[in-house]
Formats: structure tokens, sequence, C-alpha cells
């Protein structure tokens, strides 16, 4: 998959994540992140982190971009890309869990876009964020 035939530019895509960002629930730490799943049918669904004075229970926006995405009827492999956001120096990176949530319910050769609010962005896959994920397959053994 490819960014180049996508209804929004790689622009319009993280502008709508660092959108998604202001709305974060950030009391601890102070540190927004957004992110937009872009679906098959070419909306957008928004997320932001969400913490949680326990910790465990936090949510990091790529999660709650796809979990919202799936919660509105979106199904596995219904996604063309997603486009995270933060105030970090370089493009921002997913941490474990997200890589493991974007391998289950996204294509390996999707396109992941990872910006920063400074103008600098690299567009990956998941299957580079992922390599060797731990899959559905992997239970059949």
């Amino acid at each position: 998959m490819s960014v180049d035939n996508l209804p929004l530019t790689i622009n319009q895509l993280l502008e709508a994540a660092s959108n998604a960002r202001e709305r974060a629930y950030v009391p601890y730490s102070g540190f927004k992140v957004g992110a937009v799943a872009l679906d098959c049918d070419d909306l957008l669904h928004f997320g932001c982190n969400v913490e949680n004075a326990a910790y465990g229970p936090t949510n990091c926006a790529e999660r709650t971009a796809l979990f919202r995405a799936v919660a509105d009827g979106k199904k596995p492999g219904d996604f063309k890309v997603v486009a995270v956001i933060g105030d970090t120096e370089g493009p921002i990176s997913p941490c474990g869990v997200c890589r493991q949530v974007l391998a289950e319910l996204c294509a390996p050769d999707m396109p992941v876009v990872l910006g920063n609010l400074h103008g600098n962005f690299r567009v990956t896959t998941v299957s580079e964020l992922l390599p060797g994920a731990f899959t559905s397959q992997d239970l059949n053994g």
C-alpha cells in the first residue's frame, strides 16, 4: 500500500491527528498524542491518549482511534492508513502495545504516518513497526 493514492495528503492526516491530540486527557504526564485511522470508506476515526491515575488503564491515541473505529463497526483490514503525532524531537514512535494492536487490526503493508509538531514525519508500515508480530496464525500452533 502507498500513501500516494489516499484521499488525504500526509499533511491533512497529521493535521487531523493534531486536532485529536488537543483532546488528550493527560493530567499526569502532560504528554499529548493524537491519532487518526482512515478506513475503507474514507472516514476518519480520531483518537487521543487518555491517562488514568492507576497508569495501567491508560490508553494510547493509536489504540483509541482503532478501538473507536471497531466500535463504529469497522473490521480488521478495513483501514487504509493510521497517522500519529506528538511533541517529540523526531517523528513519534508507537509503543509496543500499539504496534501489536496495529498488527492485529491492520494489513501488514498498511502505511503508518509518524509525525511531530515540528513538521517532521516518516512513513512506515505495520510490518516494519513490528516484524515477526504475534498473530492469530500463532494460536493454531
